[in-house]
């Protein structure tokens, strides 16, 4: 009787298993269908274009002539394909497909995707990179005015706590003990 309990136990983890890498295909399918929603394989273009300006920038710098525009195009294509092996979508999408499939259930990212297919799902996916740079700038506009706040606060603090050190670091650079 342990054989056929044992030969039962077998069949029923075979069949679970298929159950769960089915449900695992699909909710990796849901995962992989709102990144595509969200433009994530988009991500990385930033990136590029940054390294592209940081080329063209070295190249005026140089103050190469324009002849030689073939190399600085010859180097940015080698500086894009070191960036596709790095961060190229078929290198991230992997990833972010276990990021997602991690932090939100299959149901909640088919949610998503029908959230981003309705009309203020489509506003905030061209909307928020905008609304997301300009809070940025907000926020490090008003973070400036409390850096010499802060500054002082940690000036203050070096001065309790060593107070020795802080008149030393307020007097400029060590010199050299005369022999």
């Amino acid at each position: 009787m342990t054989r056929f309990r044992a030969i039962c136990t077998a069949a029923v983890l075979v069949c679970a298993s298929g159950q769960v890498l089915a449900d695992t295909a699909s909710h990796n399918a849901s995962a992989d269908a709102f990144l595509m929603m969200a433009h994530a394989d988009k991500l990385g273009t930033p990136v590029y274009m940054q390294v592209q300006q940081m080329f063209a920038q070295r190249f005026e710098q140089t103050k190469a002539p324009a002849s030689k525009q073939a190399t600085l195009e010859t180097y940015q294509a080698k500086a894009n394909a070191a960036l596709d092996q790095a961060i190229g979508w078929p290198k991230l999408k992997p990833d972010m497909i276990k990021l997602y499939t991690t932090n939100f259930s299959e149901q909640e990212l088919k949610d998503l995707v029908k959230f981003y297919q309705s009309p203020l799902g489509k506003k905030v996916l061209e909307k928020m990179p905008a609304v997301t740079q300009q809070s940025a700038q907000l926020t490090q506009q008003k973070l400036e005015s409390a850096v010499p706040v802060v500054n002082k606060l940690l000036a203050d603090m070096t001065k309790e706590l060593d107070p020795q050190g802080a008149a030393k670091a307020a007097a400029g650079p060590a010199k050299p003990a005369k022999p």
